[in-house]
């Protein structure tokens, strides 16, 4: 009786380390994704989209936040190389793991080639299907700037 109450109390022990292993790998472990949507052309609308980027990642951590951020229409002028005031920040973002995709689709219409865009921007062939892709895979949508 006695080694039969010592197993299940050792079950027990085990179930509740497990519980305890698990909730403690909850809101600090999750990752978060997020797309940021880019339209609008100013200094001061990616004034305002640079900080949101920067105030996701800090607030969730850069080791759980995967950020990315799709410019199109007239948000595109944010990663010209010849056109952006931002050049610096975006960078520094890039090289901590943001992407920066530019839509194809507004490249064609403005007559914009990859050699104008910043080295490390990605192009896609759709800036609106690309934000539709990445919610469709569960991404959280903001968009920024006004």
């Amino acid at each position: 009786m006695i080694v039969k109450l010592i197993g299940i109390l050792g079950v027990l022990v085990v179930a509740v380390a497990s519980v305890v292993a698990v909730a403690g790998a909850g809101p600090a472990a999750q990752k978060h994704r997020v797309v940021f949507q880019v339209i609008s052309n100013g200094v001061e609308q990616w004034d305002a989209v640079l900080g949101n980027v920067e105030n996701v990642r800090e607030a969730f951590g850069t080791a759980n936040t995967e950020v990315s951020v799709v410019t199109h229409g007239k948000g595109l002028g944010m990663v010209i190389a010849a056109d952006s005031k931002h050049a610096e920040q975006i960078k520094k973002l890039s090289d901590g793991g943001v992407l920066f995709l530019a839509c194809e689709n507004t490249m064609k219409k403005k007559k914009v080639t990859k050699d104008q865009l910043m080295p490390f921007v990605t192009t896609v062939d759709s800036g609106v299907a690309e934000i539709v892709r990445k919610q469709e895979q569960g991404w959280s949508y903001i968009k920024s700037g006004f």
